[in-house]
């Protein structure tokens, strides 16, 4: 039977058109999901109880209703309606197994193009502790999602360690390029817990451009890599390990010194006479040794073991007058805003120890694409509510927010966005 609501213009649709996400829906709006359904070829060919556009709703609202089993999610969505009148008696709730078909047939690629087409930086030029001058701060880094322990996924994704020491359930390894200002990942790429991050960093490379600052932790630096995430235009400040050789070519007034990184594959009498030629200010070949300028500082007390911590920061700013040392050092601590950014994807969104829903690979993917877009959407809002207050958004509650979100869904699932 079809399901259909009065509208205003007296005519008649269906009552899973009234369905909307609130004021995420100003974010991820009806004609994009529209038009992303359509590039990738997922509009539904007839007539069903849960359209394509509702079931990528339903991907959202349940990253938003993490607690709550499927159909009491989609109560959620459409929560309002039969008190507004708008409730036709013939339709019922979906059941679970009708909301896990219709989620198969909408599949991942849906929530990955939106992802791509919407999760651009959110901050603006006046929005605070995002900039350092003209350059805008972001930063890469990951973290791991454990998936439900089921023959597919454990194939698929695979645990850490092995025998006893093996994960308690097989886990995705997600890494993401997140604006420090705003904390809203703008690109992500993921895989099987035991693919290393460095193989995934090129995937993200695409959303380098020149704008950014982007900043990395010790474990991503190769010379490879380096090259790579250079060539992009993009500015970098990457911390490195003891064990990176870095020479002294020159030290400069704001307590850092000038360097080069050099082709590990450059060894020997070659080496020594390359090192010989950098120490001498004769120029050499970019494939043989990069230029960059060193900023070391210690951190007190960071792992709270009474200890300090030496920090080893290489960049691509070469010129000390435009960006010191200092400056340098304080913006690499906004790098610790992406871990922020994914303790809120995984404590406050999906909460604290909760594996994710999905039993199939291809499932997880389509859910970690959605808990991406709904992240980002509710940091973009956060960002855009922050700015015309003038505040810094880290002065901004995640979780206050977050309820917000959820009741607009829950009150105004009738109304147009």
């Amino acid at each position: 039977m079809e399901n259909v609501v009065a509208s205003s213009e007296g005519g008649s649709s269906r009552l899973t058109d009234a369905i909307s996400l609130g004021v995420l829906a100003e974010v991820v709006g009806r004609d994009l999901i529209e038009e992303v359904l359509d590039q990738t070829g997922r509009r539904q060919k007839r007539t069903r109880l849960l359209p394509a556009h509702v079931m990528v709703r339903f991907c959202l609202a349940m990253c938003l209703f993490y607690d709550d089993d499927y159909e009491e999610v989609m109560r959620k969505l459409v929560g309002s309606l039969q008190e507004m009148g708008s409730w036709d008696d013939e339709w019922q709730v979906p059941t679970t197994s009708a909301i896990s078909q219709a989620r198969a047939r909408l599949g991942e690629a849906p929530l990955r193009v939106l992802f791509e087409r919407v999760a651009v930086p959110a901050a603006g030029r006046g929005t605070k502790g995002a900039w350092l001058g003209s350059r805008r701060l972001m930063a890469v880094d990951g973290f791991m999602l454990d998936v439900p322990d089921e023959a597919e996924n454990q194939a698929e994704f695979g645990r850490l360690a092995s025998g006893k020491n093996a994960s308690a359930f097989p886990q995705a390894r997600v890494l993401a390029l997140t604006e420090c200002g705003s904390h809203a990942a703008v690109d992500a790429a993921f895989d099987g817990c035991r693919v290393d991050e460095r193989v995934l960093l090129p995937r993200l490379f695409s959303s380098f451009t020149p704008d950014m600052l982007v900043m990395t932790d010790r474990n991503f630096y190769s010379f490879t890599l380096w090259q790579q995430a250079l060539a992009t235009g993009a500015d970098l400040l990457w911390r490195v390990k003891s064990t990176v050789t870095l020479p002294m070519l020159e030290p400069l007034e704001d307590g850092g010194y000038r360097s080069a990184l050099i082709n590990p594959k450059i060894s020997g009498n070659r080496r020594k006479k390359l090192l010989d030629r950098l120490h001498a200010g004769e120029p050499v070949r970019r494939d043989q040794a990069i230029p960059v300028r060193v900023v070391e500082y210690n951190v007190t007390d960071r792992e709270g073991n009474g200890t300090a911590e030496l920090i080893c920061l290489i960049t691509s700013i070469l010129d000390p007058t435009e960006v010191t040392a200092t400056e340098l050092a304080e913006a690499y601590h906004d790098r610790w805003e992406s871990e922020t950014s994914f303790r809120e994807k995984k404590t406050y969104l999906r909460r604290s120890g909760r594996v994710l829903r999905s039993k199939s690979p291809a499932m997880v993917r389509q859910e970690i694409w959605a808990m991406l877009l709904t992240h980002y959407g509710i940091r973009r809002l956060m960002c855009r509510a922050a700015d015309e207050a003038g505040y810094d958004p880290d002065r901004l509650s995640f979780t206050r927010s977050l309820r917000v979100i959820r009741r607009q869904v829950t009150n105004q699932a009738d109304f147009s966005p």
